[in-house]
Protein backbone atom coordinates (compact mmCIF):
# COMPACT_ATOMS: atom_id res chain seq x y z
CA UNK A 1 0.00 0.00 0.00
CA UNK A 2 1.39 3.27 -0.74
CA UNK A 3 2.05 5.91 1.82
CA UNK A 4 -0.59 7.84 3.20
CA UNK A 5 -0.34 11.45 3.85
CA UNK A 6 -1.28 12.72 7.60
CA UNK A 7 -4.49 13.65 6.37
CA UNK A 8 -5.26 10.43 5.17
CA UNK A 9 -4.50 9.07 7.92
CA UNK A 10 -6.57 11.08 10.09
CA UNK A 11 -9.63 10.89 8.01
CA UNK A 12 -9.21 7.71 8.16
CA UNK A 13 -8.99 7.37 12.26
CA UNK A 14 -11.55 9.57 12.77
CA UNK A 15 -14.33 7.68 10.71
CA UNK A 16 -12.69 4.12 12.14
CA UNK A 17 -12.71 5.51 15.59
CA UNK A 18 -16.74 6.37 15.09
CA UNK A 19 -17.12 2.58 13.87
CA UNK A 20 -15.64 1.35 16.22
CA UNK A 21 -17.54 3.02 19.10
CA UNK A 22 -20.80 1.99 17.20
CA UNK A 23 -19.89 -1.50 16.64
CA UNK A 24 -22.67 -3.15 19.18
CA UNK A 25 -24.99 -1.53 17.53
CA UNK A 26 -24.04 -3.12 14.24
CA UNK A 27 -23.97 -6.25 15.78
CA UNK A 28 -27.08 -6.71 17.67
CA UNK A 29 -29.16 -4.79 14.45
CA UNK A 30 -27.41 -8.22 12.23
CA UNK A 31 -28.57 -10.75 14.62
CA UNK A 32 -32.01 -9.45 14.83
CA UNK A 33 -32.40 -9.50 11.17
CA UNK A 34 -30.85 -12.75 10.52
CA UNK A 35 -33.17 -13.91 13.22
CA UNK A 36 -35.90 -12.79 11.36
CA UNK A 37 -35.17 -13.77 7.89
CA UNK A 38 -34.31 -16.98 9.01
CA UNK A 39 -37.67 -17.87 10.56
CA UNK A 40 -40.25 -16.06 8.34
CA UNK A 41 -42.23 -18.30 7.12
CA UNK A 42 -42.03 -16.48 3.86
CA UNK A 43 -38.71 -16.69 3.23
CA UNK A 44 -37.31 -19.77 4.93
CA UNK A 45 -38.65 -22.53 2.61
CA UNK A 46 -36.43 -20.81 -0.22
CA UNK A 47 -33.00 -19.97 2.05
CA UNK A 48 -30.55 -22.60 1.50
CA UNK A 49 -28.43 -20.99 4.04
CA UNK A 50 -27.22 -17.42 5.61
CA UNK A 51 -24.08 -15.69 5.84
CA UNK A 52 -23.60 -12.40 8.21
CA UNK A 53 -20.74 -10.52 9.22
CA UNK A 54 -19.71 -6.82 10.18
CA UNK A 55 -17.19 -5.28 8.46
CA UNK A 56 -13.32 -5.99 9.54
CA UNK A 57 -11.60 -2.61 10.78
CA UNK A 58 -8.86 -3.44 8.16
CA UNK A 59 -11.83 -4.08 5.20
CA UNK A 60 -13.12 -0.11 5.98
CA UNK A 61 -9.52 1.24 6.57
CA UNK A 62 -9.24 0.16 3.06
CA UNK A 63 -12.53 1.09 1.50
CA UNK A 64 -11.50 4.42 2.88
CA UNK A 65 -8.62 4.77 1.25
CA UNK A 66 -10.08 3.70 -1.79
CA UNK A 67 -12.47 6.54 -1.96
CA UNK A 68 -10.45 8.88 -0.86
CA UNK A 69 -7.95 8.15 -3.84
CA UNK A 70 -11.08 8.20 -5.75
CA UNK A 71 -12.13 11.32 -4.62
CA UNK A 72 -8.66 12.52 -5.12
CA UNK A 73 -8.39 11.26 -9.24
CA UNK A 74 -11.86 12.59 -10.11
CA UNK A 75 -11.33 15.85 -8.38
CA UNK A 76 -14.01 16.18 -6.27
CA UNK A 77 -14.45 16.27 -2.62
CA UNK A 78 -14.40 13.67 -0.05
CA UNK A 79 -17.57 14.00 1.39
CA UNK A 80 -17.61 11.27 3.86
CA UNK A 81 -17.28 12.12 7.47
CA UNK A 82 -17.84 10.74 11.22
CA UNK A 83 -21.94 11.82 10.89
CA UNK A 84 -22.58 10.90 7.44
CA UNK A 85 -20.66 7.44 7.14
CA UNK A 86 -23.20 5.28 8.33
CA UNK A 87 -25.01 6.54 4.96
CA UNK A 88 -22.67 6.59 2.65
CA UNK A 89 -20.94 3.31 3.01
CA UNK A 90 -23.82 0.82 2.96
CA UNK A 91 -22.15 -2.66 3.93
CA UNK A 92 -20.80 -1.75 7.15
CA UNK A 93 -23.35 -4.85 8.39
CA UNK A 94 -23.71 -7.28 5.92
CA UNK A 95 -26.32 -10.49 5.43
CA UNK A 96 -26.06 -12.93 2.64
CA UNK A 97 -29.13 -14.58 1.44
CA UNK A 98 -28.33 -18.00 -0.75
CA UNK A 99 -30.71 -20.40 -2.38
CA UNK A 100 -30.15 -23.09 -4.65
CA UNK A 101 -31.97 -21.40 -8.01
CA UNK A 102 -33.14 -18.48 -9.31
CA UNK A 103 -36.96 -19.36 -9.47
CA UNK A 104 -36.84 -18.78 -6.12
CA UNK A 105 -35.53 -14.88 -6.31
CA UNK A 106 -39.32 -13.08 -6.88
CA UNK A 107 -40.28 -15.26 -4.24
CA UNK A 108 -37.50 -14.22 -1.77
CA UNK A 109 -38.39 -10.64 -3.07
CA UNK A 110 -41.60 -10.56 -2.13
CA UNK A 111 -40.89 -11.94 0.78
CA UNK A 112 -38.23 -9.59 1.97
CA UNK A 113 -40.80 -6.85 0.77
CA UNK A 114 -43.54 -8.69 3.76
CA UNK A 115 -40.54 -8.53 6.17
CA UNK A 116 -39.37 -4.85 5.93
CA UNK A 117 -43.32 -3.97 5.76
CA UNK A 118 -43.87 -6.22 8.82
CA UNK A 119 -40.57 -5.29 10.95
CA UNK A 120 -40.44 -1.63 9.99
CA UNK A 121 -37.46 -1.39 7.80
CA UNK A 122 -37.13 1.25 5.14
CA UNK A 123 -35.46 0.82 1.99
CA UNK A 124 -32.45 2.88 2.19
CA UNK A 125 -32.31 2.72 -2.01
CA UNK A 126 -34.30 0.76 -5.39
CA UNK A 127 -32.88 -2.50 -4.81
CA UNK A 128 -30.00 -3.50 -7.41
CA UNK A 129 -28.92 -5.94 -9.42
CA UNK A 130 -24.94 -6.86 -10.81
CA UNK A 131 -25.20 -9.51 -13.76
CA UNK A 132 -22.80 -10.19 -16.70
CA UNK A 133 -25.30 -12.50 -18.47
CA UNK A 134 -28.00 -11.02 -20.78
CA UNK A 135 -30.42 -13.33 -20.06
CA UNK A 136 -30.23 -12.62 -16.00
CA UNK A 137 -30.32 -8.83 -16.92
CA UNK A 138 -33.67 -9.09 -18.52
CA UNK A 139 -34.59 -11.59 -15.23
CA UNK A 140 -33.81 -9.33 -13.21
CA UNK A 141 -35.10 -5.95 -14.78
CA UNK A 142 -38.25 -7.74 -15.26
CA UNK A 143 -38.46 -8.24 -11.43
CA UNK A 144 -38.10 -4.63 -10.18
CA UNK A 145 -34.43 -4.29 -9.69
CA UNK A 146 -32.04 -1.78 -10.90
CA UNK A 147 -29.04 -2.96 -13.32
CA UNK A 148 -25.99 -0.96 -11.59
CA UNK A 149 -23.02 -2.68 -13.84
CA UNK A 150 -20.44 -0.21 -14.72
CA UNK A 151 -18.86 -0.81 -19.06
CA UNK A 152 -16.30 1.23 -17.33
CA UNK A 153 -15.13 -1.48 -14.78
CA UNK A 154 -16.62 -5.13 -16.48
CA UNK A 155 -17.08 -7.63 -14.09
CA UNK A 156 -18.34 -11.40 -13.73
CA UNK A 157 -20.20 -10.17 -10.47
CA UNK A 158 -23.66 -11.63 -9.89
CA UNK A 159 -25.86 -10.66 -7.27
CA UNK A 160 -29.07 -9.05 -6.04
CA UNK A 161 -28.56 -6.08 -3.17
CA UNK A 162 -30.79 -4.24 -0.95
CA UNK A 163 -29.58 -1.47 1.22
CA UNK A 164 -31.85 -0.90 4.56
CA UNK A 165 -32.27 0.75 7.57
CA UNK A 166 -34.47 0.69 10.67
CA UNK A 167 -37.53 3.15 10.87
CA UNK A 168 -35.97 4.47 13.86
CA UNK A 169 -33.54 7.71 15.15
CA UNK A 170 -30.58 5.61 14.41
CA UNK A 171 -28.92 6.33 11.29
CA UNK A 172 -27.60 3.18 10.14
CA UNK A 173 -27.45 0.86 7.01
CA UNK A 174 -27.29 -2.33 6.41
CA UNK A 175 -26.54 -4.16 3.09
CA UNK A 176 -28.44 -7.85 2.09
CA UNK A 177 -27.06 -9.86 -0.83
CA UNK A 178 -28.80 -12.38 -2.50
CA UNK A 179 -27.72 -14.97 -4.81
CA UNK A 180 -27.65 -18.49 -5.74
CA UNK A 181 -25.01 -21.05 -4.46
CA UNK A 182 -23.33 -21.36 -7.92
CA UNK A 183 -22.66 -17.56 -8.10
CA UNK A 184 -21.50 -17.34 -4.85
CA UNK A 185 -18.84 -20.27 -5.30
CA UNK A 186 -17.50 -17.69 -8.03
CA UNK A 187 -17.82 -14.53 -5.65
CA UNK A 188 -15.67 -16.17 -2.82
CA UNK A 189 -13.03 -17.05 -5.23
CA UNK A 190 -12.85 -13.56 -6.83
CA UNK A 191 -13.06 -12.14 -3.96
CA UNK A 192 -10.05 -14.17 -2.66
CA UNK A 193 -8.23 -13.54 -5.80
CA UNK A 194 -9.11 -9.92 -6.99
CA UNK A 195 -10.23 -7.77 -3.69
CA UNK A 196 -9.00 -5.40 -2.74
CA UNK A 197 -5.98 -5.44 -5.31
CA UNK A 198 -6.80 -7.56 -8.79
CA UNK A 199 -4.71 -10.60 -9.42
CA UNK A 200 -1.90 -9.80 -12.19
CA UNK A 201 -2.28 -13.01 -13.28
CA UNK A 202 -3.25 -13.36 -16.80
CA UNK A 203 -4.47 -17.01 -16.30
CA UNK A 204 -6.17 -16.33 -13.74
CA UNK A 205 -8.22 -13.51 -14.66
CA UNK A 206 -9.24 -16.01 -17.91
CA UNK A 207 -9.85 -19.08 -15.29
CA UNK A 208 -11.61 -17.13 -13.37
CA UNK A 209 -13.65 -15.59 -16.44
CA UNK A 210 -14.21 -19.29 -17.56
CA UNK A 211 -15.47 -20.29 -13.97
CA UNK A 212 -18.29 -17.44 -14.50
CA UNK A 213 -19.41 -19.03 -17.66
CA UNK A 214 -19.28 -22.87 -15.74
CA UNK A 215 -21.33 -21.28 -12.52
CA UNK A 216 -23.78 -19.90 -14.71
CA UNK A 217 -24.06 -22.81 -16.86
CA UNK A 218 -24.50 -24.70 -13.23
CA UNK A 219 -27.26 -22.57 -12.48
CA UNK A 220 -29.12 -22.94 -15.49
CA UNK A 221 -28.63 -26.41 -15.00
CA UNK A 222 -30.44 -26.59 -11.39
CA UNK A 223 -33.20 -24.52 -12.69
CA UNK A 224 -33.75 -27.16 -15.59
CA UNK A 225 -33.62 -29.68 -13.17
CA UNK A 226 -36.03 -28.37 -10.59
CA UNK A 227 -38.53 -26.99 -13.38
CA UNK A 228 -38.62 -31.00 -14.53
CA UNK A 229 -39.33 -32.19 -10.86
CA UNK A 230 -41.97 -29.94 -10.59
CA UNK A 231 -43.82 -30.40 -13.89
CA UNK A 232 -43.34 -33.86 -13.55
CA UNK A 233 -44.86 -34.21 -9.94
CA UNK A 234 -47.72 -32.62 -11.51
CA UNK A 235 -50.99 -35.09 -11.34
CA UNK A 236 -51.59 -36.48 -14.83
CA UNK A 237 -55.03 -36.69 -15.89
CA UNK A 238 -55.81 -40.41 -17.04
CA UNK A 239 -57.65 -40.62 -20.58
CA UNK A 240 -60.75 -41.93 -20.97
CA UNK A 241 -60.75 -45.55 -21.71
CA UNK A 242 -62.52 -46.69 -24.58
CA UNK A 243 -64.63 -49.61 -24.95
CA UNK A 244 -62.83 -52.44 -27.13
CA UNK A 245 -64.27 -52.86 -30.34
CA UNK A 246 -65.78 -56.12 -30.75
CA UNK A 247 -66.87 -57.96 -33.64
CA UNK A 248 -70.47 -57.91 -33.22
CA UNK A 249 -70.55 -61.82 -32.30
Amino acid sequence: MAKRSLEDRKIARELISRYQANLPTFANFLTSLQDQIGTSPKLAPYIHSLKWRTKSINSLEGKIYRKLDDAKRENETFEINAENLFLKINDLAGLRILHLNTDQLPLIANGLNALFEEELYTLFEQPTARTWDDESRAFLTKLGFKIVNKPSRPSFYTSVHYVIKPSKKTEITCEIQVRTLMEEVWGEVDHLLNYPEKTKFVSCKEQIAALARATSTCSRLVDSIFRSHADLSKPRRKSKSKEPIGDGL
